[in-house]
């Protein structure tokens, strides 16, 4: 098969537009802060500066679309990913010690804000992970470097519906991390190789165990 029959996905195609993922990145890290300042790591207004000084030197280094093949540009990507996630990892570990030794807030709508925002925070640091990582990321994936996806998603299966020149980009990847904490389990797209659906199955138990210790103090207190 030549490469202009291949689909979209699978050959070299225009790089995709970083701005969805900056937006991404920038809700996350307002909702960092707002959470109370015991459950964030270290100084409250840390984390969420650092990720915000971060976005901008990779928005500064690769503006419009993502194509430049660069490991510091990559390394930089991933080091952001890297500090959300530890700053979610911590926010949630520290809400949990709180449920499950009875100190913090027992109110139960700042138990359900803090719970949402920790909750909207794994899908939006998921969803970064997932679009980073499958197929080497978006800017290997313009380049069609790697063949075969971690990720199969519908439309790849569906080319006389969506057209030749389909691919996933962020938003799709965010709805796939969406879909997975609310359903705890993939839905629509698969994961197929095992690093994905290990990192699936590590989103669900996450937000599994959030959701039941948080509804479960709220409606306890209710009582």
């Amino acid at each position: 098969m030549s490469a202009d029959q291949l689909p979209g996905w699978r050959r070299h195609t225009e790089g995709e537009q970083r701005w969805p993922a900056a937006v991404a990145v920038l809700v996350a890290a307002v909702l960092q802060l707002a959470l109370p300042a015991r459950l964030t790591p270290g100084p409250k207004l840390l984390l969420p500066v650092l990720e915000v000084i971060t976005l901008v030197a990779l928005v500064a280094a690769d503006p419009g679309r993502m194509e430049r093949r660069t490991p510091a540009l990559r390394r930089l990507s991933l080091l952001l990913v890297g500090l959300l996630s530890f700053a979610n990892i911590a926010s949630g570990t520290a809400l949990v010690v709180d449920l499950l030794t009875g100190h913090g807030s027992d109110a139960p709508a700042t138990l359900l804000r803090n719970g949402a925002v920790i909750y909207a925070t794994n899908v939006v640091v998921f969803g970064l992970w997932y679009w980073e990582l499958d197929r080497g990321g978006p800017v290997a994936r313009a380049h069609g470097l790697r063949q075969q996806p971690d990720f199969l998603f519908p439309q790849m299966q569906a080319a006389d519906l969506v057209g030749p020149d389909w691919e996933p980009r962020f938003l799709d990847y965010l709805y796939l991390a969406f879909t997975n904490v609310t359903a705890f389990s993939p839905t629509d797209t698969l994961p197929l190789s095992r690093w994905a659906k290990m990192l699936m199955a590590v989103q669900s138990g996450l937000a599994l165990s959030l959701v039941a210790l948080v509804f479960a103090r709220a409606v306890n207190v209710l009582r």
